[in-house]
């Protein structure tokens, strides 16, 4: 995979200059004047057709049925920058492999709650979140589960006291597999579990990475995203080397794609320029569907299941399950 460092690539839109032609006549061309008969035309190929990140369509077949469920993959949905589409790519990339029959546990880990207020959980009305599964060991995580209405669809959900968590937690033993501990018994139960981190590299995101077999990178099409993107690959080098080496990079996500403007296109194309096969085919368009899927309480995919984004969060679902 390419350096973060490639993100800085001064040209990434020029073409090689196309091949000059041998005049007519001159040696070696097959016309008439040399002498020789001209070689028979090789029969042209249909052009493929180029998604959105540059690089030609990929058929992706529905994903096979299961005849039993686990072990999780736990994902980390990460990125510092807040405002990329974390939580709403957290909330319909699930119901997605929901649909595709897999059963998914959303994971609220972040103090905003934000992914449990996009499935119709208010947070300031809990009692038990995951922060009392992290700091009190009298707390089952069972007691925490809450069901959504999604079916084949869990959320572990979270509120405000989780930022005191980032506090207490310093001074325990083994502070950054916290998480973890709380996920083991679970993930015999499900076939994915997603974290939602909050945006930040502090000690809850180090927990989430710490605790997930690979890190789905949501990056918005905008130029500022990839300032970070070096500083959060530099901390997920980190948390490989010294907590958890089995710790993989499932795949950068654009999101908040908008087809008409230069400006996205650019960012992308650098964004697979750095990181080649690492990008998905998916890219996420901006709509004003995701919006009121929040103020719904539902992912896209039942709101509109017609509409560009839930499609495009079923091609999602299929990228992951094959990767």
């Amino acid at each position: 995979m390419a350096t973060p460092q490639s993100l800085r690539a001064a040209e990434v839109f020029g073409q090689a200059p196309a091949t000059a032609a041998a005049p007519d006549g001159a040696p070696g061309t097959g016309s008439a004047a040399s002498g020789s008969p001209a070689p028979a035309e090789p029969e042209q190929q249909a052009p493929q057709q180029l998604g959105p990140t540059g690089r030609p369509l990929r058929d992706i077949p529905e994903p096979p049925e299961l005849d039993r469920h686990g072990p999780a993959r736990v994902l980390a949905m990460c990125n510092q920058k807040g405002g990329v589409g974390k939580t709403t790519s957290t909330i319909n990339l699930g119901a997605s492999l929901a649909e595709y029959g897999r059963k998914v546990l959303l994971v609220d880990f972040d103090p905003q709650g934000a992914l449990s207020v996009g499935l119709g959980v208010q947070p300031h009305e809990l009692d038990q979140t995951v922060y009392n599964c992290i700091m009190e060991s009298s707390v089952q995580v069972s007691d925490v589960l809450h069901k959504t209405s999604i079916d084949g669809v869990d959320l572990l959900p979270s509120n405000i006291d989780l930022s005191a968590a980032e506090v207490q937690l310093v001074a325990e033993v083994g502070r950054e597999h916290s998480l973890m501990r709380v996920l083991r018994p679970l993930v015999s139960e499900y076939d994915f579990v997603l974290v939602d981190c909050q945006p930040s590299l502090g000690l809850l995101t180090v927990n989430a990475l710490t605790a997930a077999d690979g890190v789905i990178i949501p990056l918005e099409c905008e130029f500022f995203s990839l300032r970070g993107v070096a500083l959060l690959m530099d901390t997920i080098d980190k948390v490989r080397e010294r907590l958890n080496p089995s710790l993989d990079i499932i795949g950068i996500l654009a999101t908040m794609f908008d087809p008409r403007t230069l400006h996205s296109k650019e960012v992308i194309s650098r964004v697979v320029e750095a990181f080649g096969d690492t990008v998905f085919d998916t890219v996420i368009n901006r709509t004003v569907r995701f919006p009121e899927t929040t103020v719904a309480g539902e992912p896209i995919t039942t709101w509109a299941p017609k509409s560009g984004g839930a499609k495009a969060y079923r091609q999602l679902a299929r990228e992951v399950i094959r990767r």
